[in-house]
């Protein structure tokens, strides 16, 4: 299935390890050769920027979704292709999630971890059910992973629900992922299986 939106989550930090910034570069310059739009936070340093200027130097579509008090803040990227500005971080997670045709999370903080949990929580629900990948660059996210096995381990989540993301050890890997997961058949989702 072709996705032609791909959301990206990521840290802002801007002492991000040379590695994280050449991966999130990297991927953003791979989803604009695919003729793909890039979704972002619209952060201007870290690995958000990094996503964001690979796309574009690779002449694609950033589209960056940000809310007001960051941009008051001086956090906006000025060269976005399109700047959609929201009132607060709930909406602007809102946006993100009803763009995408799939969602890709960086390594990151605890921002980053929020969107992932959050998306990934939405599709155990059945909210949302399109792919959502793990960019494990560096081995980066290999303790959450555990601990994500351990939550079905301990019977904190239903096994089957390990199948709501897929991981990425390279960013051209994340982006066949894009193209060749299906949508969550959301008859499994959380909600469905109680009945």
């Amino acid at each position: 299935m072709e996705r032609k939106t791909i959301v990206v989550y990521g840290a802002s930090s801007a002492e991000a390890e040379k590695v994280f910034v050449d991966a999130a570069y990297e991927l953003g310059g791979l989803i604009a050769k695919a003729g793909k739009r890039l979704v972002s936070g619209a952060g201007s340093t870290g690995l958000m920027a990094a996503v964001e200027n690979g796309a574009l130097d690779a002449g694609g579509v950033s589209i960056g979704i940000i809310p007001q008090f960051m941009v008051d803040n001086g956090w906006l990227h000025q060269g976005l292709t399109e700047t959609i500005i929201t009132p607060s971080m709930h909406e602007r997670k809102k946006r993100m999630a009803q763009m995408a045709d799939a969602v890709v999370a960086l390594p990151g903080g605890t921002g980053t971890f929020e969107e992932l949990f959050e998306i990934i929580t939405w599709k155990m629900l059945g909210l949302f059910v399109k792919p959502i990948i793990i960019l494990n660059t560096d081995h980066y996210y290999d303790p959450l992973l555990d601990m994500l096995d351990r939550t079905a381990q301990r019977h904190f989540m239903n096994p089957v629900f390990k199948k709501l993301w897929a991981v990425a050890d390279t960013p051209d890997e994340a982006l066949k992922l894009v193209d060749t997961l299906s949508d969550w058949n959301d008859t499994t989702s959380k909600i469905n299986t109680n009945k």
